[in-house]
């Protein structure tokens, strides 16, 4: 049982050992959303992510043998940087396993900590059996990712310092994968301030912890952007607290994350990862749950592979209508396209890309089919665009 006094003796321990990181107000979120919006900038951890809070606390609670002896840790991403980083800081040697299909960047990055990393299976489970495997032949100490309670209560600290910088919030909104998160900031806040209200949020490809606790039989799919919280089981002790003191779990798509972490590159200037932003995202999907609230927002990590940012900003671009697909049918003549450009800059559209369709298309012989993406100002400057297009003698279609 994870109590108060556990979280405030790890927040004694974890001084000056982790960023007491801000906890401030976003204006514009708060006018977008209808709620007063804190956000608590995890993502400015050394290694982006909250996730050294529970290492922390779980190492320098080892006895003396157990430290003499070393950790090991399962881990494909940030859990895995942030005992890495930690055991190195301390003097300990730290084993982890990470699945084969891991990302090379993020295996280079843990070794980067001093880690010895083992590459073992092709899923977490895999790996996660090596790792209790060799606990067993070396005598290491396995930390878990969530469901221990000392890593919990160490992850619970940032629920203090949510509160004593905004006493007055009446809404949590965390994170959801394992639990390890939730249950600590629940313990914390629940004890500080009873009748706060914690909201648990998991993406609708990755339902697990909704499913043990409300008894549903949501699917659970394969992938999802907000990988951090891709976890197939709840924690056993995790599961238990949040039963206990957690008032309702979200769940939210894909989607909704994209728009999330979108917002906050653009509003707040600050980068998350997928699960960082899974709290915005179910404020931006149920915004009646929330309004005119005063609600504290985890920006749990911040990182994210710079690929999948990319795609996310172009995505991005073409939802809101910055980014357009045009198709106009022209006389296959000298001088069409010049037109069509021509006529784009008259009403301020950028082409950044051109294709000529000649042989796939219903069109007569003569006739051209030319497709362009162009960058716009949004909706209304694409309908101005086509609408001008018509009004200078060319068909034009939005794709």
């Amino acid at each position: 049982m994870i109590t108060l006094q556990d979280i405030q003796d790890a927040a004694s321990r974890l001084q000056g050992q982790v960023l007491d990181t801000p906890c401030v107000e976003s204006r514009t979120l708060s006018e977008i959303v209808g709620a007063q919006v804190f956000l608590k900038f995890e993502n400015l951890q050394f290694t982006a992510s909250f996730k050294e809070r529970g290492a922390c606390n779980k190492l320098t609670l080892l006895t003396p043998k157990e430290r003499a002896q070393g950790v090991v840790a399962m881990s494909a991403g940030n859990h895995a940087q942030g005992v890495a980083y930690h055991a190195q800081r301390l003097g300990l040697r730290a084993v982890i396993v990470m699945p084969r299909f891991t990302p090379g960047v993020k295996v280079e990055r843990t070794r980067g900590f001093g880690a010895e990393v083992v590459l073992h299976g092709d899923t977490l489970e895999e790996a996660r059996q090596h790792a209790y495997a060799l606990a067993d032949e070396q005598g290491l100490t396995f930390v878990h990712p969530y469901d221990d309670e000392a890593v919990a209560a160490g992850q619970g600290t940032l629920g203090l310092e949510m509160l004593q910088a905004v006493p007055d919030l009446d809404t949590l909104v965390i994170a959801v994968g394992g639990g390890g998160l939730i249950a600590g900031v629940a313990t914390a806040a629940k004890a500080i301030k009873p009748g706060i209200e914690v909201i648990g949020v998991q993406t609708t490809r990755f339902p697990a912890m909704v499913n043990a606790i409300q008894g549903t039989h949501h699917p659970q799919g394969t992938s999802t952007i907000a990988e951090g919280i891709a976890v197939g089981t709840p924690g056993t002790i995790t599961q238990e607290v949040v039963r206990r003191l957690v008032d309702d779990l979200l769940l939210v798509d894909e989607g909704d994350i994209e728009q999330a972490v979108l917002m906050l590159l653009e509003i707040e200037k600050t980068l998350v990862e997928g699960a960082g932003a899974v709290g915005l995202a179910a404020m931006l999907r149920h915004p009646d749950r929330f309004r005119g609230k005063k609600v504290g927002l985890v920006l749990c990590g911040g990182n994210i592979d710079p690929l999948l940012l990319a795609a996310i900003i172009e995505r991005g671009m073409v939802r809101s209508g910055r980014l357009a697909r045009i198709r106009v049918s022209a006389r296959d003549v000298p001088g069409a396209l010049a037109r069509i450009t021509a006529a784009l800059a008259e009403v301020g559209a950028n082409i950044e890309e051109v294709h000529h369709q000649r042989a796939f298309t219903m069109l007569a012989a003569q006739n051209v089919e030319i497709e362009l993406v162009l960058q716009t100002r949004g909706h209304a400057h694409v309908e101005e665009v086509l609408e001008h297009l018509h009004a200078v003698g060319m068909t034009a279609t939005k794709m």
